[in-house]
Formats: structure tokens, sequence, C-alpha cells
């Protein structure tokens, strides 16, 4: 087999990530000493792979991925053997013998089959569904109307125990990727999983490092212990206890308290965070990147000039400084600038602060009738960020702009995906793994995985995409392309390339990180 193209595209990654930290070595716990952890969390209500889209930190610690993207951008497999292809179209993927999962039947490759065509299955309405759009049947499940007259995806096919091939709609040397830590539609179930998924999410079970300790309970803490027969490389640590909270201010409280030993920073905290934490926090380089939505349903914003001032009118120098410590930078494309490729500058001057042209440019639109209502998650310590949009928007554009946060996410959520927003929205995506691919589809592929993202698609787009996915090349330049289709018509307000920030207790000797950004709890450093 030709592994080149394996290869090609784990160096892609390589060549862009310059994280700070490095891979731990597992330690014997001991016979004595429980080593713990309680990591602040959002509720997930759903934890089955394929629908849960705030959960990654409890999906990736009960399911361990085909493969794993390391730090240093070097792809180690996992659950698998090998992933091989010689025209980056078909794929073998060969797994490891000897898998368990954690109610000891066996993890084979009917096991992942299943597991992708359950999700992909339309009527099953899994909303990660689309991170399997490629694999060639996919819309066989998912017909424009009516009900499939399948249940299974032409493109998957069981060769033995251990060996399945995927076959795509067409060329993409990104599939390797595809299959690493945080696309949790990849993960496989067991079959009891199939005969009732309330009951499943109720007390998942995987073929990770941890498993449930206990059934999950909405709003409860969730308990995890390492799983004794995981054939991966052991966790450092015995337990983790994710503890729900639906205020991240209080989280980050807490862990300054001690009665919490790593949570994310919210924006309203990352001024302070240096001096609260000390070399206890860390801000990883992630594939995050935030956008302003934009209600493309409301006539208001169907004019690209509305669009292109708003985001003349916005300031982000001034409130990365002033909001995010200077930890972010500003967005200047419509992928995060460590994603291999990424074209550097190309949303110009729309993404720079120029409020004087701004306000010429609405006013040759016909201006901004009537007030302006800035809709995102409260609880996430948001408000600080909202509330400069809204002011700057006021005093740059005239417009009668005002800041309202949600109950909660899932209020949000609810509300962006009926379309029961008349006004600007949050809006924004960590990249499940470090391509211009992960970040585009997401955002601009109809079934992409993010339905609380951007609510633009175009035939264009898609056929270019399609091209871009193609191309071997190793630079990821091919994706530009598609960037100038979606510059074109400036469908959001790109603000800001991200870094994940975290602050840990004093029991944290080293938080550990991957190229997606989120810490790996497998792999922590607890003090003696």
């Amino acid at each position: 087999m030709n592994k080149r193209l394996l290869a090609a595209a784990a160096t892609v990654v390589a060549a862009a990530l310059a994280l700070s930290a490095c891979s731990a070595t597992p330690s014997d716990s001991g016979a004595d000493q429980k080593k713990e952890i309680r990591v602040a969390s959002t509720d997930p209500q759903l934890i089955v792979p394929g629908r849960q889209s705030v959960a990654y930190d409890v999906n990736m610690a009960v399911w361990a991925p085909l493969a794993f993207l390391n730090s240093d951008g070097s792809l180690e497999y996992v659950q698998a053997q090998s992933i091989e292809s010689q025209d980056a179209t078909t794929w073998t993927v060969t797994l490891r013998e000897g898998w368990t999962f954690q109610d000891g039947t066996p993890v084979t490759a009917q096991s992942y089959v299943d597991s992708w065509n359950a999700v992909a299955y339309g009527p099953n309405a899994f909303e990660n569904s689309g991170q399997l759009a490629n694999i060639v049947g996919y819309a066989d499940l998912n017909p424009a109307s009516g009900t499939p007259s399948t249940t299974e995806m032409s493109g998957l096919k069981v060769v033995d125990d251990l060996t399945f091939t995927v076959t795509l709609i067409g060329p993409d040397s990104q599939f390797p990727l595809q299959v690493t830590q945080a696309q949790t539609a990849m993960f496989p179930m067991p079959a009891s999983a199939f005969a009732d998924f309330t009951a499943y999410n109720t007390h998942p079970v995987g073929n990770g490092p941890f498993q449930f300790a206990q059934d999950y309970v909405e709003n409860e803490p969730i308990v995890l212990d390492a799983y004794s027969a995981y054939k991966g490389d052991k966790p450092t640590i015995d337990r983790i206890t994710f503890v729900p909270y639906t205020d991240s201010e209080t989280a980050y409280t807490d862990v300054l308290a001690g009665n919490l030993d790593v949570a994310g920073v919210p924006a309203s905290k990352l001024t302070q965070a240096s001096a609260d934490f000390g070399q206890r926090l860390y801000s990883f380089e992630a594939p995050g990147i935030s956008f302003l939505g934009l209600p493309l349903w409301n006539s208001a914003y169907q004019d690209v000039r509305v669009r292109e001032a708003i985001s003349m009118a916005i300031d982000r120098e001034a409130i990365i400084d002033v909001i995010y410590g200077g930890t972010y930078a500003p967005a200047t494309a419509w992928t995060p600038a460590i994603e291999p490729g990424t074209p550097t500058g190309i949303c110009g001057d729309y993404c720079s602060f120029d409020p004087e042209a701004a306000k010429a440019l609405l006013a040759e639109a016909g201006g901004f009738s009537g007030p302006m209502e800035i809709y995102y998650p409260g609880g996430g310590g948001l408000d600080p960020l909202y509330q400069a949009i809204a002011n700057q928007l006021r005093q740059n554009l005239g417009i009668d702009a005002t800041a309202t946060p949600s109950a909660d996410w899932a209020e949000f959520l609810q509300n962006r995906n009926d379309e029961n927003i008349t006004g600007p929205f949050f809006s924004r995506w960590g990249a499940l793994y470090p391509s211009q691919q992960a970040t585009l589809r997401v955002f601009f592929i109809k079934g992409g995985g993010c339905t609380n993202c951007i609510p633009w698609y175009s035939d264009e787009v898609a056929s270019a995409m399609t091209a871009a996915d193609a191309d071997l090349s190793t630079d990821g330049s091919a994706y530009a392309a598609v960037q100038q289709i979606i510059q074109k018509e400036f469908p959001a307000v790109p603000l800001f390339f991200e870094k994940y920030s975290y602050v840990t207790s004093p029991r944290v000797a080293q938080l550990v990180t991957s190229p997606v950004g989120n810490p790996t709890y497998r792999s922590i450093v607890l003090t003696e």
C-alpha cells in the first residue's frame, strides 16, 4: 500500500503547529492512592457519539479514536493498526487486535460500520452526522424528502473482523485527520447501543481509557474511572469528575479556591488570570475562530455592504487588549491562522477597523433602521465581549445596538436553530482537526456539523471544496479558492483567531494539550 497520502496529511499539520505543551509519561497510580481530578464542564445532555456538541472532553476520555494527533503534528495510531489508501478515495482501516468496549464486548470492523451508519441515518437526526457526509451512500441515508430506502452507506464495507474499507465520494487527502480525537461521529459504539440510544445516553459505553462509574444524570457531576482493560497507553490518573457549571466565572473562582483542578478561562477573567494563577495559566494555540454571526434570513442583513460595514466598525485590537488580555489575534481570514495554508490577510480592509469608511458604506447601502439585538449564550463569561461590540456599533454606525444573553446554552441553541433571532449572534468553532477543511466544512457546507454557526451555503463553495479536498499538496493552499468565494459574499464577520486558556489548581503539575487545543486529561501530570 502507498502510505504517502497518510504521511502527507500528517506533515501538513506538523508544519503549522507550535504548541507549548509537551508529552507526559504515564506513571503508576499505586495501589494505596487514587489519583483524581475535578474538571469544570458544560452539562452535555447529549453524550452519544455523533450527537454531542459541548462534551468533547468527556467523549475524548470515554472513547479512543482510530488515530491521535500529537502536539508536534505527528499522527499516532490508537485503535487503528493502519489507515492506508492508494488514491485518497478508498481507504482501508485495519484495527488492532484484542480491544474491547467497556462492557467487555470486542471492538470490530462491524462496530465501526454499524456506528457510522447509525450516525449518518437521517431519521436518527444525529447533530454531527455531517462529519460522515463525504462517504459514498450518505446521501441515500439523507434524502431531500421522504424516508431513506436503506439504513447503510454503500461506501462502508466490512472485510473481516479487524478490517473495513471507506469509499469517499471523491479524493480526500485529509481523511486520516478526520478520524483523530475530536471527530466524535467517528467513534465506535457497542451492539447494545443501537437498541435504545436514550438508554445508551444514560450510561454510554466506549472503547477509551475511562468509563462511566455511574449513570449520567442531567446537571449532576459525571464520574469517570480508568478502564482497567484499556489496550492503549494507560492514563496517568484513576478518576476524572466533570462538574457541570452554568457560569464559567464561578468555575474559575472554584479553581482559585481549590475546589476544582481545571477550568477554562472565561473572557471576563483573561486580563487577571495571569495575576491570579501565574504559571498555572495555560494558553494553548488552537484551531479556533470567532465570528459575529448574522441573521441572513432577516432582510436588514441581506445587502453585503451592511455586513461589511458592521465588520469595519468593530475595533478588534481594542477588544483583544481590554477583554482577552492580548491572547487572541484579529481574524484576517475565514479559517484560523494555525491551519496550514490559511491565506494571510484575505479579508483585507473589511477586517480592519475604519469607522469612517464603515459609516459611508452603510449609508451607501441605505442605512440601518430600527434596533439591533446582539444575542449570545449567557453564563459563559461572554458579556464583556458582546457589550463591547454593541457599544462600538452604536458609536461608530449610530445603530441602536444592545447585547442580550440567553438564559443558558440550551436556550441559545434552540433559538438559533429555530432562526428565532433578529440580530447578530454568537458564532464560533474550534476545529476538530487542524485543517482548513475542518473549519470551512463546518461553517459553509450544509450539514457540516455546526448548526449554530453561519446560515449560508453555496453550490459554488461546495464545488470548490470538492476540488480542494482532492488536492494532494501538503501546503493547504488549494483551500484559498474557497475562501475567495466566501470573501466576496461576506456572510458573517470574522472576529478573532483564538487561543484556549485554562487555569489549574496547585495539584496539577502540567496540563497537556494536542493540536485541537483541548487538554488531554489521560496524560495530565499531578504534583506528588
